[in-house]
């Protein structure tokens, strides 16, 4: 069990809190570059780390993230114009650019010396790979933008995914890094998801039930070994990397491509959870990107026009009490996306994580808890730099393995879990 200040420290992440600061050091995904699609196009809302903030894309192509709400008299920019060069309320035309500057106040005689005084706040927004990524702390300490190989590959080679989840972040990435459940949960998919099925690791997963869990540290985070019986006198590692503070990659099955997720807290109550899929040797077939819109693997199909889940709280994730029945998915819930967040959002928008009682199949969420609660502590306290806001701690890889019994997964894998342009990942 956990204690409730630091069930607290670690699910509060709003402006001043120590885990929202955490969070302020790193870039963070902030929308889908296909949100934003063309110059002058709509602006999107965003909500990130409990700020509520505008993004738009200006005439010349330029991203901007500001605070949501005007200065004159607090009108949501939402609902402004986006054209030549800026964003113009609605309510009295006052304009502003990229910056948050404001640059025109129409009503005001001394217009240029007016505006030089009023500046939103404003954080920058990058596109890398199909994201576009904000850094929200202080701009003095502002790393490089990040290397996850994921957004480096060519556009053919991968696909980025976002939904809505209805619970806090923690307990969505907790998940992510747990592999004991996938042998439940999961079971269906294994046999009929197209992003999943036909790996030769999906039969270790469903005959050893009681995997054995090695957690050790990285540069940037984690990488937590999940190993399961195979052939005599060998073990079948899967092996999740865990980077600060939220980005995992699922282990990999044969030569599909290879999965996972960054888990951006909105506010207390709510996350994104963006999932990516890529190949770092091929281009995506057209039947594996089709699976990807269609839901199927990490990704869900959402209602049209929003990222929310099509199958979501409100409907029960449209649970069929017969297809569980018949062992087509073992909760009754369709799709390993959508299985994940069912259980997930029923803990409660925060889990009271004092009630638990933890095993050693656990030991990953132990692990990257204490992680998460020393780095906060330390950077609010001593002003220590976290793990994971360099570069070089995103270059990183999933594995899944066969070893002999006498070899440690960390020892014998120290390769297989680095990212190797041009070389294969290491699958099973």
């Amino acid at each position: 069990m956990l204690r409730q200040e630091i069930n607290d420290l670690l699910t509060q992440t709003g402006p001043g809190t120590p885990m929202g600061e955490l969070f302020r050091q790193y870039w963070m995904p902030a929308l889908l570059a296909e949100e934003l699609p063309e110059d002058d196009c709509p602006p999107v809302r965003v909500k990130l780390l409990s700020e509520r903030l505008i993004a738009f894309r200006d005439s010349q192509g330029r991203y901007g993230l500001i605070d949501e709400f005007c200065a004159h008299r607090g009108v949501s920019l939402w609902f402004g114009r986006n054209e030549e060069s800026g964003l113009r309320c609605s309510y009295h035309g006052w304009k502003y650019d990229v910056t948050g500057q404001c640059i025109e106040v129409p009503s005001e005689a001394d217009n240029s010396n007016f505006c030089e005084n009023v500046k939103l706040t404003a954080y920058p927004l990058v596109k890398i790979g199909d994201v576009l990524w904000t850094h929200m702390g202080d701009r003095r300490n502002r790393p490089a933008p990040p290397e996850f190989e994921f957004a480096q590959v060519p556009p053919e080679q991968t696909y980025t995914s976002k939904r809505w989840q209805q619970c806090n972040w923690l307990q969505a990435f907790e998940g992510g890094i747990d592999s004991s459940h996938v042998t439940w949960l999961h079971s269906g998919g294994l046999k009929n998801d197209p992003l999943f099925k036909g790996a030769k690791g999906n039969e270790y997963n469903q005959k050893d039930t009681k995997p054995f869990f090695e957690v050790a540290d990285s540069e940037g985070g984690l990488f937590v070994g999940a190993r399961r019986n195979a052939e005599e006198g060998s073990y079948y590692w899967r092996i999740t990397p865990w980077v600060m503070p939220a980005f995992t990659m699922v282990p990999p099955r044969g030569d599909h491509p290879i999965h996972g997720h960054f888990w951006i807290p909105i506010d207390d109550e709510n996350c994104w959870a963006y999932s990516f899929d890529y190949h770092p040797l091929r281009a995506l077939t057209a039947s594996e990107r089709q699976a990807m819109l269609d839901g199927h693997g990490v990704h869900s199909k959402n209602i049209p026009g929003t990222y929310r889940p099509v199958a979501n709280l409100d409907n029960d994730y449209l649970m069929d009490r017969e297809a569980q029945k018949r062992g087509e998915d073992y909760s009754g819930v369709k799709g390993i996306a959508i299985q994940d967040a069912s259980l997930q959002e029923s803990m409660g928008p925060v889990v009271d994580r004092t009630k638990e009682r933890l095993v050693p199949a656990d030991s990953g969420i132990i692990k990257a808890r204490q992680k998460l609660r020393k780095a906060a502590l330390a950077l609010r306290d001593e002003g220590v730099t976290p793990p994971g806001v360099d570069p070089a701690h995103h270059r990183v890889r999933s594995a899944a393995v066969v070893l002999p019994r006498s070899e440690s997964f960390l020892q014998s894998c120290r390769d297989d879990v680095r990212v190797r342009p041009g070389v294969p990942i290491s699958s099973v």
